[in-house]
């Protein structure tokens, strides 16, 4: 698969990310099959969360890998910390215990990236800066960044927080693209010119964050897929059209619409299902035209002023 560098660490990754939030749902000898079908196309990129399963999709991660030094030298690891039941925590003691927690379960001595999950409306950057520097000086995590954050967020932990932040991670989709129908619409009189997020994408373009675009099929917040989706008969028709002519399916021009974005997206998959996942990592050699990229764009409903 097509690499690319992870912000502005030395890191080299996948163009595309696989999402283990949903490893659970699947027996010892699928989740087996699916990591080493992950790695055998090149996808050896995995994103987790501490949440995610209560923290079980990390161990059923590291069991389904068999995870030993040197298994670990051929996969980046990414994970996220920061969401409790009930509340957000970015307190330094939160973020240092949640890390040796996802430790623990991924069988690892250390992160290739450590996420903070949602922004916490009682963050303390100086807490933060803390709980980074002691995890960088330990060698229990690399590389840094957010997931679901604006600009301005990002600014106030940069006032204390040393590291840079080289990713994050956001939702983001054909369907569900006003982080960029907000920038073509700017100054307008209509509902595509609010600004929801502070130009963030804008934002991480000019200080070289990777966008990590998450639910990268969804519509609305977890209401379903656009694909094959009778709710968006438009929008499916110009993709499977698209599809047809590069000869891949409609799953793969829905991650190639993301990557021919020139901010060097790294969507993260969600799905299971390993035929699926051969399709996502097809789009890493599939580089939409300009036309095309905007005839979906409209498909999806998004207007052009």
């Amino acid at each position: 698969m097509r690499t690319m560098k992870l912000g502005t660490s030395s890191l080299e990754v996948p163009v595309v990310a696989v999402g283990c939030m949903r490893i659970n749902s699947l027996d010892k000898a699928g989740a087996e099959r699916f990591v080493q079908t992950s790695l055998e196309q090149g996808a050896n990129f995995f994103d987790h969360a501490d949440i995610y399963g209560g923290g079980t999709c990390e161990e059923i991660f590291a069991d389904a890998i068999h995870m030993n030094d040197t298994v670990r030298e051929k996969i980046i690891l990414q994970s996220k910390c920061g969401i409790r039941k009930g509340m957000f925590d970015f307190s330094k003691e939160h973020i240092l215990s949640s890390v040796d927690g996802i430790l623990k379960r991924l069988k690892t001595d250390y992160l290739d990236i450590l996420l903070l999950h949602r922004p916490d409306a009682l963050v303390e950057p100086e807490e933060v800066a803390e709980a980074f520097d002691q995890l960088e000086s330990s060698g229990k995590v690399r590389h840094f960044g957010v997931s679901n954050q604006n600009p301005m967020q990002i600014q106030l932990l940069k006032k204390a927080v040393r590291q840079p932040i080289v990713a994050n991670q956001l939702q983001l989709s054909i369907t569900n693209a006003t982080m960029i129908s907000q920038g073509i619409n700017n100054n307008m009189l209509n509902d595509s010119a609010v600004d929801r997020d502070g130009s963030i994408l804008d934002f991480c373009r000019l200080n070289d964050i990777t966008v990590q675009p998450w639910s990268p099929f969804q519509y609305g917040f977890f209401e379903g897929v656009f694909l094959d989706n009778e709710k968006f008969p438009e929008l499916n028709a110009k993709i499977d059209e698209i599809a047809a002519k590069y000869s891949v399916t409609n799953t793969t021009i829905a991650i190639a619409w993301l990557l021919r974005h020139p901010a060097h997206m790294q969507p993260v998959t969600g799905t299971m299902n390993i035929e699926r996942l051969k399709d996502c990592i097809k789009a890493s050699d599939v580089h939409l035209t300009r036309e095309e990229w905007y005839e979906i764009f409209r498909a999806a409903g998004n207007i052009l002023p």
